[in-house]
This record gives structure tokens, sequence and C-alpha cells, in this order.
């Protein structure tokens, strides 16, 4: 069942393949900052994660430490990407208000999934959640070492966003990006429920949320064909 037969109650099935968006909000206001250039978060990230480098050098982390804990936050991320993808975008409320926030969340997506303006994270919600993470981080590792932990978890959240929009408007050749591809449109087109992972599908196989035992080139080849 599809994101709006869910919103809507009914049994149509929506999925538009063209690069359009559909209006979330009656507010202008709002409705701005719902889209945002698939570039912003280079703008804005690639800054922050200097930033974090630098603080950790300047709090003398020594420099093999720094990347030990660097890799440390990437990993963090990628379970966290798999993590709010499952449980927070995909659950499924029951009441029309919470479908209704739910659908605006991360269900529009799945009907427009080649909407340029809204693939990557508007900066309203991205900045925020950068915040709260930073916070946890510094509560738990200390001032020190919650810098390369950051730099490392924000490389990731980046490489994630940027491998979002490129998954939906790249046309990929090389081997590891092309099964990339393949993983989410079969997520997209074939099986909501599964293939949460996007930037890598590692905790897919943990948590046995990976497509069955098929040839999955052939189940993306034939989903995006219907769709």
């Amino acid at each position: 069942m599809s994101w709006r037969e869910r919103r809507e109650g009914n049994t149509r099935l929506y999925v538009s393949n063209k690069d359009e968006s559909v209006r979330m909000f009656e507010s202008d206001f709002l409705e701005m900052f719902s889209k945002v250039h698939w570039s912003v978060p280079l703008y804005l990230f690639i800054p922050i994660i200097i930033y974090f480098i630098y603080r950790s050098f300047d709090f003398g982390v020594p420099v093999a430490n720094f990347f030990a804990v660097y890799v440390g936050g990437i990993i963090f991320w990628t379970i966290t990407e798999y993590s709010l993808h499952r449980w927070l975008f995909h659950y499924h409320p029951k009441s029309p208000a919470m479908k209704e926030f739910f659908w605006t969340f991360h269900g529009v997506h799945h009907d427009y999934p080649q909407d340029s303006k809204r693939l990557v994270m508007p900066p309203s919600v991205s900045l925020p959640l950068a915040a709260l993470f930073y916070y946890l981080f510094y509560v738990v590792l200390g001032p020190a070492y919650a810098n390369p932990f950051a730099a490392g978890f924000f490389t990731g959240y980046l490489f994630y966003d940027i491998t979002h929009y490129a998954i939906h408007h790249f046309n990929f050749k090389g081997n590891v990006w092309k099964k990339l591809e393949d993983h989410h449109s079969i997520h997209h087109y074939k099986y909501e429920d599964l293939g949460f992972g996007v930037s890598s599908p590692f905790w897919d196989y943990v948590f046995g949320t990976t497509y069955p035992d098929k040839s999955k080139k052939e189940i993306g080849e034939s989903a995006k064909g219907e769709g």
C-alpha cells in the first residue's frame, strides 16, 4: 500500500516519475522552506565539518585518536540513517492528523520520488537536528572527542544526502553506485517496507530487512518500468 493510500484511505496507487512537486502547505512561507536545492547541504555542512576537525586538533586530540573517533562517527551515522528511515520516516500512525504529518515528513517523497527540490533535507530540519546530535555527543563524549565524532557523523550525513539526490537523478554506470541505485529503487517501487539503507545497505542485512532472494537488479529494472 502506498503512502497516499494510507493517507487518503483509498486503494489508488500513485507514484509520479516526473521531476514535479506537489504543494504541501497552504502557507507560502512554509511552502518555501519545504524545498531546497541539492547543493545547499554542501554549502552548510562542509564548513561545519571543517570547523569540528579544527576544533578536534585545537583540543589536542592525537591524530590516531582523531581518525578512530572520526570513523566511529561515520559508522554511527549509518545506523542512525537506517533507524530514522525505518522507525521514524516509515512510521504509520492511525489518526488522520498524524497521517498527514508523516506524509508531509516523508510520504510525499514516495509519491513524488523524482522531485529534485525535496531530495535533500531542508536546513530548517537538518540544522536543528545537527545541533541536537552535537549536544548528545558533547554530553556522552565530552568537549574534546565530541568534535571528531561530530565531524565523522556529519560527513556520513552529507554523503547520504548527496547520494540520495544522485540516486534519483544520475545515471550510474559504476558497480558500487549502480548497486546503491538499484537498492533504493526497489525500496521505492517494489518493497516499501524493506531496504531502508540509502548510503549503505549494510544494516538491512544485519536487521533482516533486505529484499527476497531474487535477482535484485531484475527486480529494480522491472519496478522502474512499472512506475
